[in-house]
């Protein structure tokens, strides 16, 4: 692997923006290094899996051995181990993420960043120690926008399968849907329908829509993600008024093309980075804790108040003052902002979610 820019500066990137301050880690200040999940490393002493994502109950009997999923994004890489007790319940062992912005550059320049997949492929190996530490039996690998915008992506596939020995996955925007609206509905319960899933992501954003049972009655994912947007539109640190008033003119442009009824929404699910972030800085978290932001809620007016917060601050402030590591801060006002333009559209509280891809790709694995 390489080494992390120590600035935390987007080195090779087109925007103008470099935000200084305390060397980035990629992980949560305060938590432990590649935070793990509310369970630890290691299992706790008792089984099943609540709506939480706590274990609760005696030590589980397991009826297949464990697996590994691992989602690789546009600006984090994430690893989930997870296996089943005799009575079909989900027990996880250990999740993880590391920030490495794959997606570093690629919406300017079309191809993946050499510092990009040095960070990449360092996790990749840190994530191969835990696989075999866990004695996991399979694994599954897959990427997601950067991935499927990279010219050079063989670069990238070559150097997962010397780290992990296994083949990459590219999905396209619709699977990558699928997956993220069951994995969101196995953590929170819902009551009314229709139900939107939203998942914020680097590079894209998909919106699902469906029913309780799993139902999936439409998705789309479109071009519009943290970094994508922070590197296309909000150049400057903080981003000025024009640069705003453009990004939102063309994420709102996208929302109201995406088929998505947003008025007719009746329970709205937020998933992955952007939208834990906004309700870790919400409830001014100093260490990054899943078990609290995991069922936490945010109205339609907290959104919009922490993006216009964020957009008005710069990257070393937003690092300074949250739980948010740098290479976090640095995008999270575009993720506020995307997150705004959605909310004010369907116009109830969304509620967060932990439980994302991640977790519907080892339902998969797992499922007889």
């Amino acid at each position: 692997g390489g080494a992390r820019d120590d600035t935390g500066d987007l080195k090779g990137a087109e925007p103008s923006f470099t935000a200084s301050g305390a060397r980035d880690t990629g992980d949560l200040k305060g938590a432990e290094p590649s935070f793990t999940s509310v369970v630890g490393a290691q299992p706790r002493s008792g089984g099943a899996r609540d709506d939480t994502g706590d274990l609760k109950g005696a030590e589980p009997s397991f009826t297949s051995n464990r697996v590994a999923v691992i989602d690789c994004g546009t600006n984090s890489i994430r690893l989930l181990v997870m296996s089943q007790d005799v009575d079909g319940r989900l027990v996880e062992h250990d999740r993880r993420l590391e920030l490495v912005r794959l997606g570093q550059g690629v919406d300017a320049t079309g191809e993946f960043h050499p510092d990009a997949l040095a960070r990449t492929f360092a996790a990749c190996e840190r994530f191969a120690v835990v696989i075999a530490d866990q004695k996991c039996d399979r694994v599954r690998f897959v990427a997601t926008s950067a991935a499927r915008d990279a010219r050079n992506r063989e670069a990238f596939f070559g150097g997962v399968r010397e780290r992990l020995g296994v083949e990459v996955e590219v999905i396209e925007g619709e699977e990558e849907a699928r997956l993220s609206f069951h994995g969101a509905l196995a953590g929170v319960a819902v009551s009314e329908e229709p139900v939107l899933v939203i998942d914020i992501g680097g590079g894209s954003t998909e919106h699902i829509v469906g029913s309780a049972s799993g139902r999936i009655d439409h998705a789309i994912s479109l071009d519009v993600g943290s970094v994508r947007i922070r590197e296309r539109y909000l150049l400057s640190d903080p981003p000025t008024d024009a640069e705003i008033t453009a990004a939102r003119t063309f994420v709102g442009s996208l929302l109201d093309a995406s088929g998505v009824d947003f008025a007719s929404i009746r329970t709205f699910i937020g998933v992955a980075g952007t939208v834990t972030s906004l309700s870790a800085i919400h409830q001014e978290l100093a260490v990054y804790d899943r078990a609290v932001v995991h069922g936490s809620v945010l109205t339609v007016g907290e959104v919009h108040a922490l993006a216009v917060r964020l957009l008005a601050s710069t990257a070393a402030d937003v690092e300074a003052t949250t739980c948010l590591p740098l290479k976090r801060a640095e995008v999270i006002c575009a993720g506020a902002l995307i997150a705004d333009e959605i909310a004010r559209r369907v116009d109830v509280p969304m509620i967060i979610s932990e439980s994302d891809i991640l977790d519907g790709m080892a339902m998969e694995l797992l499922a007889p």
